[in-house]
């Protein structure tokens, strides 16, 4: 039975071009199933099926061996073609970093930033030094971000709630009072803590943006915010020289917040974790650049938890 019909279908595949390559190049049956990893009558098989593909005996008995015809001779180079071509089809989706030429952009604030991305970019540069890594504020993120492809993911503690954004869980924190300690102690109690003055971070003017904010306006209890600021590094400023208080991300006493004074909440049970997300959109799910890039991210945090 001839393999191409009426519509021009061709039963065809690379393991009948490895075939038709193999017992050209080796001249034997019982060789080319060998290199192959075949048996020979696999390999016979797959001669018979060529045959009937292309109506010629392709390889005919010489002595104790066989030798191709001129048909034979003339179709194993455009094997040889194909096979290399149907290669180069299946690593076309390969991907190597340090081929790598374009910018990726990281949507992240201040806390994110300075904890993952200083690592992040330093891996960057050793595994793709053609990427131009770009952040931009993350604010209070929206799925909008990340479906109009303004970033590859975001760095945030609140996920924005969507059934085409996915998220994965990098690190955790805990919210701490921040204080200047050349001027005040840390809060002796709750009704210590309400009677100061406070700053809190506004995102994208967002009033409460904080978890914190929420917990503590959810039990009942006013404090006096007296200024707001869009990121954490505004609190520093604001903070310095006064009895002011900030209640924030602990890990912010490695960055923006050096250099003050940190407490822990003892009066608040349980205080409000804080767990930090990268969140990207769907479509990227399976891009091997994208899943190389969250592996990267998932690295850095592992090791800033364990610094």
């Amino acid at each position: 039975m001839n393999d191409i019909d009426d519509s021009g279908r061709i039963e065809l595949d690379g393991r009948l071009l490895q075939a038709l390559v193999a017992v050209h190049e080796e001249g034997s049956l019982t060789r080319a199933a060998q290199r192959l990893g075949l048996t020979q009558s696999a390999v016979s098989h797959a001669v018979e099926r060529l045959r009937g593909i292309t109506g010629d005996a392709l390889f005919v008995r010489s002595g104790r061996g066989i030798v191709p015809t001129a048909r034979a001779d003339v179709l194993v180079a455009g094997a040889r073609r194909l096979i290399a071509e149907l290669r180069d089809f299946g690593q076309a989706g390969a991907f190597d970093p340090a081929q790598l030429r374009r910018t990726l952009t990281i949507a992240a604030n201040d806390l994110q930033r300075d904890l993952l991305l200083p690592p992040l970019l330093d891996r960057l540069r050793a595994q793709a030094p053609g990427v131009l890594l770009r952040v931009i504020p993350a604010g209070a993120p929206t799925p909008e971000l990340l479906r109009d492809d303004a970033c590859a993911l975001a760095l945030t503690p609140r996920p924005p709630e969507a059934g085409d954004i996915l998220q994965r869980r990098l690190f955790d924190d805990e919210y701490r009072v921040f204080f200047d300690p050349q001027v005040r102690q840390a809060p002796r109690d709750q009704a210590d803590y309400l009677a100061a003055e406070h700053l809190t971070v506004e995102h994208d003017g967002r009033l409460r943006t904080l978890d914190i904010d929420d917990r503590i306006a959810g039990l009942g209890l006013q404090r006096r915010i007296v200024a707001t600021v869009p990121v954490f590094a505004g609190l520093a400023a604001l903070l310095a020289g006064s009895a002011r208080l900030a209640t924030a991300p602990g890990r912010l006493r490695h960055g923006v917040l050096r250099g003050l004074a940190d407490a822990p909440l003892s009066w608040l049970h349980p205080t409000p974790g804080l767990a930090m997300y990268m969140v990207w959109h769907q479509r990227h799910q399976d891009d091997p650049m994208h899943r190389w890039l969250r592996e990267l991210l998932v690295g850095c945090a592992g090791a800033a938890a364990t610094a």
